[in-house]
């Protein structure tokens, strides 16, 4: 009886699961979903467990609470993002190209995950302060602005760049372009009529992003003459 017991507290315990890291990774992708449709507040776990065929005991052990898990979540969703900007490879590119590439994958990550743009909206009307918590979060962005820090130092040393902008401007910029194409595509289409999102119109406004980024930064003599 006792033995009896004994192994089905063990079944019951989360570190039993074969691929622990892939019911984890699995419980922060709807989550993920979850925290941008519903926000922190509204978001709920039984919905979570449900949807990862795990249990709340299992989620909370792995996240500790629902702050918690929606730390992890918003962690997860800007580590997707700078992955993603590190496979890109731009040290081999002529500094134009590189910040071209660089600007088109931004614009085509945040078209393809609306719900990091939800997070980040919704951590915004929480003031950021879940992810001031997140040493994480800070050393991600940190290699952001690296990154555009270098293409935008090598445009300098090639002359095709103007001097004067700071790093952090110029991915500010980068991003609000990227950034409002999705967080206002709802209320931009019903006001005017016009389907933001058709493929059509995000092939424009893919190509025009680039255009005002690139014109902003280069100097007068770098640009293309029509």
């Amino acid at each position: 009886m006792t033995k009896k017991i004994k192994r089905m507290g063990k079944a019951s315990t989360p570190t039993r699961t074969q691929d622990p890291e892939g019911t984890r990774q699995d419980i922060l992708e709807v989550a993920s979903k979850e925290f941008a449709l519903n926000g922190l507040s509204g978001a709920r776990i039984d919905e979570i467990a449900a949807r990862t065929k795990s249990s709340k005991r299992m989620i909370y052990y792995y996240f500790g609470d629902k702050e918690g898990l929606y730390l992890k979540a918003l962690e997860n969703a800007y580590r997707l993002v700078r992955e993603g900007e590190a496979k890109l490879d731009t040290e081999g590119m002529e500094p134009m190209e590189a910040l071209k590439r660089l600007v088109e994958f931004t614009f085509d990550h945040h078209h393809q995950h609306e719900e990091f743009i939800r997070m980040v909206m919704i951590e915004n009307i929480h003031h950021g302060q879940y992810l001031e918590r997140s040493k994480a979060i800070r050393d991600l962005n940190v290699t952001a602005i690296d990154h555009i820090g270098r293409i935008y130092k090598r445009g300098i040393a090639s002359g095709v760049f103007r001097k004067g902008l700071d790093p952090i401007d110029l991915h500010w910029q980068v991003s609000a372009l990227c950034f409002f194409n999705v967080s206002n595509r709802a209320t931009f289409s019903r006001i005017f009529g016009r389907d933001i999102g058709a493929t059509e119109a995000q092939t424009r406004l893919r190509r025009n992003t680039v255009d005002m980024v690139l014109r902003f930064v280069a100097k007068t003599s770098a640009l293309p003459r029509d």
